[in-house]
């Protein structure tokens, strides 16, 4: 089958977590959901991407986003990493769940596989895989990273506050923008009609060839 990308709904699937058993669709519950997987429990660089989730927890629940973690390892293998996640981050206390998918199956059809990864016994391993989930179910945006390589939690956060910036508004975010900065109006929307839907105003770029597509406003 061909793999999950943006625009695709997650299958709703039946998981087995540190949390207990439940479908995805449950646990998004209609609303923003970070689902991400990692190579393999008792490993150096997936032990201080939990730890870093975890310390960023507070402000992911503060914008509504759930944490959802997918690897291969049993429950009780999570259980214990846990411990080990949360000695190396002091302070951080990993409340979400952990999925366990010891076959493999949940990461193949969430298309977190890391083809040239593969374990002791020659099985596949899942990739840094990290899926942006919106209220519909559905891929808002997807971050793949090889294993060698941690992911920024920063830019994790900087793309959730664009998301739900631009499903409101008709707007985009612009290269390198953070919560608070200008952003760009949608090239769909006319001036007239910019004037309406922006009241507070907005400027538009001289550029040399004269259109006036750039244009920047605060919402």
């Amino acid at each position: 089958m061909p793999g999950l990308t943006i625009g695709d709904t997650v299958p709703n699937l039946e998981v087995e977590t540190t949390h207990g058993t439940f479908k995805l669709h449950d646990y998004f519950n209609n609303g923003w959901t970070i689902i991400f997987s990692h190579p393999s429990d008792f490993t150096p660089v997936c032990t201080t991407e939990l730890g870093k989730m975890a310390a960023y927890l507070p402000e992911f629940e503060k914008r509504g986003v759930k944490l959802l973690g997918f690897s291969c390892d049993d429950v009780q293998s999570h259980k214990e990493w846990i411990k080990d996640v949360e000695a190396y981050t002091p302070g951080c206390k990993v409340a979400y769940p952990i999925v366990a998918d010891p076959k493999r199956g949940i990461i193949k059809q969430l298309n977190m596989v890391d083809p040239n990864e593969k374990d002791s016994s020659g099985n596949e391993l899942p990739s840094r895989a990290l899926h942006i989930v919106g209220s519909d179910n559905k891929i808002k945006l997807s971050i793949l990273y090889p294993a060698t390589t941690g992911r920024n939690m920063d830019e994790v956060m900087r793309a959730v506050d664009s998301l739900q910036k631009t499903s409101q508004y008709k707007v985009a975010t612009p290269a390198n923008w953070k919560q608070g900065e200008p952003v760009v109006i949608s090239p769909s929307v006319p001036n007239e009609e910019a004037k309406k839907m922006f009241p507070q105003g907005f400027e538009t770029k001289n550029l040399p060839s004269g259109k006036d597509y750039l244009r920047f406003t605060n919402v």
